[in-house]
């Protein structure tokens, strides 16, 4: 199914191994994680070629709401 010979099949054993090997509470963390870092990873290369990267989302969440307050 796929160019480097990977089917559906292999990939459900991949999903599986990834379960049991790190849980399935910790693997959406681990997921975030890797996001994270391959987002790191795509500024830094698109600045060392020079290129001005995209702006990452600004996230807004409150600490608290007193610190909201002026």
């Amino acid at each position: 199914m796929f160019a480097n010979g990977l089917g559906w099949p292999h990939l459900l054993i991949l999903a599986v191994v990834f379960v049991v090997f790190f849980g399935s509470k910790r693997l959406p963390d681990a997921a975030r994680s890797v996001g994270r870092s391959l987002k790191v990873f795509k500024a830094e290369t698109a600045d060392l070629r020079g290129e001005s990267p995209a702006a990452p989302p600004q996230q807004n969440s409150p600490a608290s709401p007193a610190a909201n307050t002026p």
